[in-house]
Order: structure tokens, then sequence, then C-alpha cells
């Protein structure tokens, strides 16, 4: 077991996450620290790794884990990320790292990485062009097919809409304004098989599925946010098979999968991939302590794995990793 002073939790908001991982972060004899991203910042002058993390001196954190990043102007936001990759570069742990974070946020990027591995997912397309995305609707209208418009970096089921063929009738695509920043990512929807309907939300943490639950809504969109309610579901080898390949296609520490029955309950395709998921409606459902096991993968396979680095010892020089960059 590795020893662990201080964990930086990465996050935009406390609340009963941040409780949740601190509360397990203690009964592991280590500290963990809520820290905003938008608050950390680079300054070459501060300290010789040239980060200043709030609540960390001149040090660097043992390990991080992300539990939420703020959204803000692309500078803003490549910013943040930088801090994360600078992080990992000078030898810190970060669970989950920004490469995976920025593969996960960004839809099309999932979509992509899921169809190369060979895991079973909606088709999706990714356009800048309004009138290339109409043509898409149009098309996949007329062979029966719904899509869904989705903001690219969206969550929580938020700003989803549904074009082409929806009921019998064609609904055109919107204008691809601010609200899906001049872009327009487009999933095949993929209608329920029951009344109500259900998706499943399945949590890997360390490459690992350990739990899964049924989101179950009148709604065709099934997250928890937009009120969906949460039942317990067994893990199944077909879930699990498909979970854990997608959480590794996108390089995941931990992730939420989110899956569906596309035209019969044996035919399963993964949705979404979430890098930064949230699990208070999973753990109303689920009988061990989620928060306790993610953090159990952090210190036991992430930091027992790392090499010990620059940084963990305190010298005043660049690491082995950032003079390899």
């Amino acid at each position: 077991m590795v020893s662990v002073t201080s964990v930086a939790i990465m996050t935009d908001a406390t609340g009963w996450h941040t409780r949740q991982l601190q509360a397990a972060l203690r009964a592991r004899g280590c500290v963990g620290r809520c820290v905003d991203l938008a608050d950390c910042r680079i300054d070459t002058t501060a300290a010789w790794h040239g980060l200043v993390i709030p609540g960390f001196g001149r040090a660097l954190p043992d390990a991080v884990l992300v539990r939420g990043i703020a959204g803000g102007s692309f500078e803003q936001v490549t910013k943040r990320l930088g801090v994360l990759h600078a992080l990992r570069d000078l030898g810190v742990p970060v669970y989950n790292d920004a490469r995976a974070i920025e593969r996960s946020v960004d839809k099309s990027a999932t979509s992509l990485l899921l169809h190369a591995a060979g895991i079973a997912t909606p088709p999706a397309w990714t356009t800048e062009s309004l009138a290339q995305a109409q043509r898409i609707a149009v098309r996949e209208g007329a062979a029966g097919h719904a899509l869904v418009l989705k903001p690219l970096f969206g969550s929580q089921g938020k700003g989803l809409q549904r074009v082409g063929q929806v009921g019998g009738v064609h609904h055109a695509l919107p204008a691809i304004d601010s609200v899906y920043g001049s872009l327009a990512y487009l999933q095949r929807f993929v209608p329920a098989l029951t009344s109500p309907g259900f998706d499943w939300r399945v949590l890997v943490v360390g490459e690992r599925a350990v739990a899964a639950m049924r989101r179950v809504s009148a709604h065709w969109v099934h997250n928890v946010a937009q009120g969906a309610r949460c039942e317990p579901a067994e893990l199944t080898e077909a879930l699990v098979h498909l979970a854990e390949k997608a959480a590794r296609a996108l390089g995941l520490d931990y992730a939420g999968i989110d899956l569906m029955p596309a035209g019969t309950l044996d035919d399963i395709q993964v949705i979404e991939v979430n890098g930064v998921a949230a699990w208070q409606g999973l753990q109303r459902v689920t009988g061990f302590n989620i928060a306790a096991a993610i953090v159990a993968d952090l210190l036991d396979r992430r930091l027992a794995q790392a090499p010990v680095s620059d940084a963990a010892r305190g010298e005043r020089a660049p690491s082995r990793a950032m003079r390899r960059a």
C-alpha cells in the first residue's frame, strides 16, 4: 500500500461528491483538498516546476483526482487542461488525465474512438456545415431514422434535440448557433424498446465494471438530471464487456458508460462515455461505497505503479518526463 499525504480533488463545485471523496481519502490516512482548475496558474518564477496549485504552496500534490472542470472560453479551458497535462508530465498521477478527459468530453472524438475499437455504437456525424448537416438529417429521415443533435461538450442531457424522422414527421435541423458552437454533432437515435424507456449506466473503475443501474424515464432523454429514476441492474457479461472495452478505448481510469438496447435486449450499443462521471444516483442503488472504490484504485493501482518522480522528491530541476518532452 502506498502512503499518500495529499490529493488535489480538481472540481469547480464542492458538494456531495467531493465530501464522499474526502471522507474516503481520510479513511486511508490521506488529505483531499478541493482545488478549482480555474484558480491554478502557470508561474515560472514561483517554483522550479512552474505551477501554482492553491493550497500546496511551492509543492505539488502527491496525486490529482479530477472531479470537475468548469466551462469557459477556448483559452481558459486550454489553460486548465494544460495544468493537468503538466502535472502528468511532472510525474504526478492524474486520475483521469487530461488526454482521457479530452477524448471523453468531445463527443465526436468518443464516437470516432469507439468506432475504431469496433465497439457497437450508433452512427455519428460531425460537421461545421449547416447545409451538410441538413442533408444528413434528410437522408437519415428518408431511411426512417431520427437523429439526436447534441452539444459537442454537453452533459446531463442538456441541449438535446431530435431531428429527422420523428414519429412520422420530419423535424428540420435548427440553426447551429452559439448553443451548438456553430457545429453539428449528430448521432442516430436509438428508440426505447419498452414504455417507459431506459438505458444502463455502468461504472468502470480501474478498467473493471463495478456497478450498474437502469435509468428509467417516460421521456426519451434518460439522464438522472432530467428526471429519470434509478433502478438496480445486474452487471451482465454483455454490459461488462462493452463498458470495460469503451473505457479502455478512451484511456479512462474511471468512467460512466451509457448503453442502450438497440433492436433487442441482446443488441446493446454504447451511447456515451463520461470521463467525469457523477455517481450519486448510482450510489443509491449500489451496496458498496463508490467513492471508496475510486480512491482505492487511485492509491493502490495508479500510485503503486507510478515511478518516484523528481517532483515527489522535491528536486529543483526539470523532471525526467519534462526533459524527454
